[in-house]
Order: C-alpha cells, then structure tokens, then sequence
C-alpha cells in the first residue's frame, strides 16, 4: 500500500518523516476559496478537497496500480473570531502579529484521509476530522513586530508564524497537540491510519 501526501508543505513533510511513515508527494491544485465561517469546517473542507483531487487525479491518469491512501491537510489560525490564513504580505502578516500578541488563539488543522483498496472488490473511501491547539502569545512591542518581520518567517504560513521558529520567543503556552500548530496532528493522523490500515489490507 502507497501512502501520499497531498501537500508541498517542508513541515508536514518533516512530521510525517519523524514518525517513520514512509510516503511520496503529489501537490493538490485545488480552489481554495470557501463559504463557511467556522474553522472546523473550513479546514475539513480544504483538507477534503486536496486529498480528494489527488486521488482523482490518479484514477484519472490510470495510476492506481496499488491500494493507496492520500493525505489532504490545511491549517488556519482563528483568533476572537478572525480567521487568519497565510499571509498576501508584510503589510498583513504585521496585522496579524499584532492580533495575536498578548492574546490566546486557536490553530485548526483539519486531514482527510482518501484511500482506494485494490482486490476483487475495490472500494474508494474517506475519512476527514481536524484538531484545535490553544496558543498563547506573549504581548510583542512594536520594535518586537518590526524586527520579526523584516526576518520573513512570516511568510506562506497561517497567522504569519511558526511555532518551531524565531516566534517560539513569544509563545508562552499551548493547551494540545504541539504538532497539530506545525502543521499535522501526527499522533491522531497515525491512529487514523492504522484503523484505514486495517479496512484496506
């Protein structure tokens, strides 16, 4: 069985490898544009979309040799409402930096799980939850802002950080799964996979 990961992502990537779950990376060009407001559902949504398209496409491209799951992912930040994506800028990443100083947040990583059992009686399949991680942030002065701004790390990344990176000096607390704000809930992404493991083999 061939596990894929739907996603360019350099962290999902790493958690996936640090976890010992050998893969290969087929992108999702997918829409990304939703109606829904609640930041469960919308990364549900996305995450279904992604894993989805992949294996379409491979059904598509007559590419299923083997029975194989797709993992689709996407992550959000919500904080008093706001949902905060990746970034368009610095402009928008330094709003976002400062909604979050001095504030708790919550980040939604929401997985889909697309598979398709090869044998005598195929059967294509899904199965999508999310996670939610409380982060606290330390209150950041506006020099703090500037200066985390000018290094770029705010860049392609939901709500303008990283928690592994240079903001890790302004967060004070998380209430969850650590991995889940990287960017995969990797301990429940393997749980899940073993249950599929088990219906497809």
């Amino acid at each position: 069985m061939k596990i894929i990961l739907a996603s360019a992502s350099p962290r999902r990537k790493e958690l996936l490898t640090q976890i010992g779950i050998p893969f290969e990376i087929h992108v999702s060009n997918v829409d990304e544009a939703v109606t829904e407001t609640n930041p469960a559902a919308i990364v549900e949504e996305l995450s279904k979309r992604k894993a989805s398209a992949v294996l379409e496409e491979l059904t598509s491209a007559g590419e299923l040799t083997d029975s194989v799951i797709v993992i689709g992912s996407d992550t959000i930040v919500a904080c008093d409402g706001e949902i905060m994506g990746k970034p368009v800028d610095a402009e928008d990443a330094g709003r976002m930096i400062s909604r979050l100083s001095g504030r708790a947040h919550e980040v939604y990583t929401g997985v889909t799980l697309a598979y398709y059992r090869k044998g005598a009686t195929e059967k294509f399949g899904s199965h999508t939850f999310h996670e939610a991680t409380k982060v606290y942030f330390a209150a950041m002065s506006e020099k703090e802002i500037a200066t985390y701004l000018e290094g770029e790390q705010w860049s392609d990344k939901a709500g303008a950080y990283a928690i592994q990176g240079f903001s890790a000096r302004y967060i004070t607390g998380i209430e969850g799964d650590y991995n889940n704000v990287v960017g995969l809930p990797v301990c429940r992404l393997y749980r899940e996979l073993k249950t599929i493991w088990g219906e497809i083999e």
